[in-house]
């Protein structure tokens, strides 16, 4: 289950993307035909135009009732679609758990440290606005501000697909390298204290 907690609107300008309100590494299949891959070492197979994605490191589990996970889904970058993770929060406890902020949670939104890449939900009928062919963004995503939490059952999960996108920062398109994803997990609720939160993250290479 989620809810919203509506803070204020903010529009600072590019374009204003609304959103559904709706420490592992490893490999799942995607809703579509797209195959997933191990982190091998093939990272631009035949008919793609690459550049592709692996995990190389992973934060370890925070100490919370709560274990995030991502995984890559589509490896490489195409003329049809970027490359795909999905993130996974499992819910370690008997208890039903509250989390925040809905979309942090899950790296929705999320830029890696250097600015040069973003982490974005799937896109809709409309897409983002991208360069054709290279996933660089040609104007930023302006989101609104809002606090949501996702409430997890005791011993359930929450996943969520986000696909990379070259921020317009970058030079290029999806610049090669290794970059870093971080973001705060927080547990929300009338019994969650101060301290229930964890910074937790992950790198991933492009290559």
């Amino acid at each position: 289950m989620t809810t919203t907690r509506r803070r204020y609107l903010q529009y600072t300008g590019g374009i204003a993307i609304p959103t559904s309100p709706a420490g592992c590494v490893g490999t799942v299949p995607d809703d579509g035909p797209d195959n997933a891959t191990n982190g091998g070492t093939e990272t631009r197979p035949t008919g793609t135009g690459g550049p592709g994605v692996t995990i190389s490191a992973t934060d370890d589990d925070p100490d919370l009732p709560i274990q995030p996970a991502v995984a890559v889904v589509r490896e490489a970058a195409t003329t049809d679609h970027p490359p795909r993770l999905r993130t996974t929060l499992t819910n370690t406890s008997e208890e039903p758990v509250s989390v925040g902020e809905g979309r942090a949670v899950h790296f929705e939104y999320v830029t890696a440290d250097g600015g040069l890449l973003r982490l974005l939900p799937p896109a809709g009928d409309d897409g983002y606005p991208a360069e054709a062919d290279c996933w660089r963004l040609t104007e930023e995503i302006v989101t609104t501000e809002e606090y949501r939490t996702i409430e997890i059952a005791g011993g359930g999960s929450s996943s969520r697909p986000v696909d990379l996108y070259a921020t317009t920062e970058a030079d290029g398109c999806l610049p090669v390298g290794e970059h870093r994803f971080e973001t705060t997990i927080s547990l929300t609720g009338d019994d969650a204290e101060a301290d229930d939160s964890a910074t937790w993250g992950f790198s991933i290479v492009v290559e």
